[in-house]
């Protein structure tokens, strides 16, 4: 797709319009002529009534949720129409003598090594003065399974492979650059001068555009990412490039050449294009860090040493970093820098993110822009059905996330984001634990870290602006199994962070600040909206609603959300017809979102932190849970069930519905999860409940206050002793006591 939205047209601005108006509209007329009269010309007894008003509550949230649809797209709409692309001299301008740096952070967990290359080369490629690249690596440090040592060694060993394969064009590109500022210090560029030095200049953009073209031949194409990365982060670069040479060809023919400002703007950008500093980091080496398992504390870890000394310290816990009084004293320095790149490390990010990101944000008017993005969009030519239907649903997301931001209702989407520093330092939260000070800036209360944040950062007079382009494209799972462990993580944790939009609603209406209606309809619509239309489809689809609630009006009123949908689909490079496809998708993801929704409802009643399960990136199918595979079936299979029996009592309403939703989830099963995989993970879901691991035995604590059995001295650990002042603490007494009981020696 294209960078840059197509501009829409006037009709399709003026079809959106009216699908909103017609959703309200026949809304409206199903209240009154269907409920309203119902009650007024045959009022039924207590059973009727109550469906009448859980029907009407049910079509009302959908009804809502499609509307929210409309507007969020018909925001995005103008913002399409709107935008004006800043020029390249400009942001060359702008970037000439530019001091601050970014600070890219991939965080990554047992992903492929090959996975995270292509993310690491996409950030190294990015154009920009000061550009630092950190991998966190949250695997074991010391893993003892061999296949997960070789994996974490490929991994630690890339930032210094791509540093060293871009050590030689960097090198030459500084070189010329240096020449060039040397050749005309005197600021004279007169006509022989301006030809040599702007040959010199088109031979290194021919040489740049050359390397990335052969780095593209090079480069193993084992799947559609891989496909991607080559086509249109490599090669779309060194299109670019070649471009830009066929400009300083065309003017070396014509007797021309750019003034000294321009030359040496674009000597920079070949420079910046092949410098990049890159690094790894395992916050897991070092006890006085969180250890705590979700991307927000392992971002959380390395941000809060940022731009601080620090010295290393053994203790009996492990590896402590103690902050350096000076820099001369320390072990550790981490450089701090104006502006961060979190990025996913399934994610590539296309040319000129980082520069046209920085530039909107240093921009006059967005001093108090904390985060801005690309709401990603999904990989073209995927293998699998199901990895296709999901990118429609994504690339979907793209367009309603640059709506949102049409009426200030943006959210953090997390795979990838530029966030201001200081607006971090604004809502920090700080917490000795185990006596060190743990900093916070993105919450992990929840397992969607990034849309807490939001509001966190909106509480305290930041906002957040999506850039209106493609410039970031993310995976989408390629199997069922992985793709329940995502979508039971989105549906989690909306329902939590509903308070604090409330708290954060009324800050801003007691600072006298204007909120609009729309702003709050689309935030609690993308917050909630998965909780009611969940359980709205499941009384719809489980409970025999009275025909007489059934009318044609409610199709109506929905058609307007279809028409859009199919539209939008069409134009991110799917089908019209796979709205179809993707109503049995949500189907089959029912009990997916159920579950997610359900264990928001849980934490929010237990006060405990649900455990991130991040989304497995592996070649292999991942085995679904197997009540997420039964749940499908069981769904066919009442909708068969209450197909024949209105068709029995002729309710042809809801026999169309039923038949409908019988087709549609069947379809799903089949093409989604396949018949086959289906069966193999209901089994394994079976032996999974049936066989139960052994468990090693409990190891007995002494009891405070009470004197435990002295231990031989050559297994004490004296420093563990020392160090945590508990004999209970100690692991290794512990387990040489164990080793002891299990072989049948006596306890001294």
């Amino acid at each position: 797709m294209s960078i840059v939205h197509p501009r829409p047209s006037v009709a399709k601005i003026a079809w959106g319009r009216l699908g909103i108006v017609a959703t309200i509209v026949f809304w409206a007329i199903y209240v009154v002529t269907t409920i309203i009269r119902e009650f007024i010309e045959q009022p039924g007894g207590f059973r009727f009534t109550m469906e009448a008003i859980g029907y009407l509550v049910v079509v009302s949230f959908l009804t809502f949720s499609a509307l929210m649809y409309l507007i969020a797209r018909q925001g995005a709409l103008y913002r399409f129409r709107d935008h004006q692309r800043v020029p390249r001299a400009e942001l060359d301008r702008h970037f000439r003598e530019h001091a601050g740096g970014v600070t890219v952070l991939v965080p990554s967990y047992a992903e492929e090594p090959a996975v995270v290359r292509g993310t690491l080369w996409s950030a190294a490629l990015q154009e920009f003065a000061d550009l630092r690249i950190v991998l966190l690596v949250d695997d074991k440090p010391d893993p003892a399974d061999d296949d997960d040592r070789r994996r974490l060694d490929a991994t630690l060993a890339l930032p210094t492979q791509i540093e060293e394969d871009m050590r030689e064009p960097r090198e030459r590109f500084t070189a010329s650059r240096i020449d060039f500022e040397t050749a005309t210090d005197a600021g004279i560029l007169d006509a022989e001068l301006g030809a040599a030095l702007l040959t010199r200049l088109a031979d290194d953009y021919e040489a740049a555009a050359e390397w990335l073209e052969h780095m593209a031949e090079t480069e193993a194409m084992d799947d559609h990412v891989d496909e991607f990365f080559i086509d249109q982060v490599l090669m779309g670069l060194a299109s670019e490039l070649r471009l830009s040479l066929l400009a300083l060809r065309a003017a070396l023919d014509q007797g021309a050449h750019p003034d000294r400002e321009r030359m040496l703007e674009l000597h920079l950008r070949l420079e910046r294009i092949f410098t990049v500093s890159a690094s790894a980091f395992q916050r897991k080496r070092y006890a006085s860090l969180s250890h705590e398992a979700n991307k927000a504390m392992n971002l959380n870890a390395y941000i809060g040493l940022m731009g601080k000394a620090w010295r290393l310290e053994e203790s009996a816990a492990g590896t402590l970093l103690r902050r350096a009084e000076s820099r001369g004293e320390a072990d550790i320095v981490i450089p701090d820098s104006p502006y961060l790149l979190t990025l996913d490390a399934d994610s590539l990010l296309l040319r000129d993110y980082c520069l046209r990101l920085v530039y909107f944000l240093e921009e006059p008017g967005n001093e108090r822009v904390a985060v801005t993005q690309t709401p990603y969009s999904s990989f073209r030519g995927a293998p699998t059905r199901i990895e296709r239907i999901a990118g429609a649903t994504t690339d979907l997301q793209h367009i309603l996330h640059q709506g949102m931001n049409y009426f200030g209702a943006t959210f953090w989407v997390g795979a990838n984001a530029v966030i201001r520093k200081p607006a971090l330092e604004d809502i920090v939260q700080l917490e000795t634990v185990g006596g060190f000070e743990i900093a916070t800036y993105i919450q992990d209360r929840t397992v969607i870290e990034d849309t807490e944040s939001s509001i966190d950062i909106g509480a305290h007079g930041w906002t957040l602006v999506n850039y209106p382009e493609r410039l970031s494209y993310s995976a989408t799972p390629p199997d069922f199994g992985s793709l329940v462990v995502q979508r039971r993580r989105w549906a989690n944790g909306g329902l939590l962070i509903l308070p604090k939009l409330r708290d954060q609603l009324r800050q801003r209406r007691f600072l006298r600040e204007r909120v609009a209606f729309r702003e709050v309809w689309l935030r609690v619509n993308y917050m909630a909206s998965i909780a009611w239309a969940s359980f709205g489809l499941l009384f719809l689809l489980a409970y025999p609603y009275d025909s007489r609630l059934l009318s044609p009006v409610v199709f109506l009123a929905a058609l307007p959300y279809f028409l859009a949908m199919g539209s939008d689909l069409r134009y991110c490079g799917h089908r019209f017809t796979d709205i179809f496809r993707i109503y049995g998708f949500n189907l089959i993801l029912l009990p997916v979102n159920l579950a997610g929704v359900l264990k928001s409802i849980q934490q929010a009643i237990t006060g405990e932190k649900i455990p991130f399960v991040r989304t497995p990136k592996v070649r292999d199918r991942t085995a679904a849970p197997g009540l997420y595979v039964v749940v499908p079936y069981l769904i066919v299979a009442f909708s068969l069930y209450t197909l024949w029996r209105d068709v029995m009592a002729q309710n042809w309403g809801n026999a169309a519905f039923a038949a409908i939703n019988a087709s549609l989830a069947f379809y799903a099963i089949w093409n989604y999860i396949g018949i086959r995989d289906s069966f193999v993970d209901m089994w394994l879901g079976l032996l999974n409940w049936l066989y139960v691991p052994d468990r090693a035995p409990r190891k007995k604590r002494a009891d405070a206050g009470v004197a435990a059995a002295p231990a031989e001295p050559g297994h004490v650990d004296w420093a563990g002793i020392l160090y945590h002042g508990d004999r209970r603490l100690n692991r290794d007494l512990r387990g040489g006591n164990d080793r002891r009981r299990r072989v049948g020696t006596r306890r001294p």
